[in-house]
């Protein structure tokens, strides 16, 4: 198992303030290069969301980069805080990535929008500052190379 961190959620990397006007929408991002099958249990560090923020929808998205039979598996939530428990499919337990076209895209490759607690329980607020992750169930088939992107959006 590895811990594997894109450059917007380095601890060096600024987090989005929430000093902006309430109900203002904004967007935490964040890209992790692949440049090896993920292994199971490994996760991706993907960006940061600010103390207070209210997570309202988000998505993963990326190229097809399992091929054949697939089976990347690879869920979406947060890291502990301190506060928050982690939950690693918080947003979204989303079973095998096949990258097929599907009814969320009309070309090959992965867009999976949040669902889960967004789904269920209403929206996610955070008591403090939070990583964003994905969590790595299985190994792509063949491939698992290539760029995975989050996108967060909260106010």
């Amino acid at each position: 198992m590895a811990t594997l961190t894109a450059a917007r959620a380095a601890p060096t990397f600024p987090v989005p303030s929430l000093s902006v006007p309430a109900g203002v929408l904004q967007v935490a991002w964040g890209l992790y290069n692949l440049a090896a099958n993920p292994s199971q249990n490994d996760v991706i560090e993907f960006c940061r969301v600010p103390a207070g923020a209210t997570v309202i929808g988000g998505w993963l998205q990326g190229a097809d980069i399992d091929t054949g039979t697939e089976t990347l598996d690879i869920d979406i939530g947060w890291a502990a805080n301190g506060t928050d428990n982690a939950d690693t499919d918080g947003f979204g337990n989303l079973g095998v990535l096949t990258g097929d076209v599907s009814v969320h895209t009309p070309v090959a490759g992965i867009f999976v929008p949040f669902a889960n607690v967004i789904q269920d329980a209403g929206y996610k607020t955070f008591a403090a500052e939070t990583k964003i992750i994905g969590t790595v169930n299985a190994a792509a088939n063949a491939g698992g190379t290539g760029v995975l992107k989050v996108v967060v959006l909260f106010v």
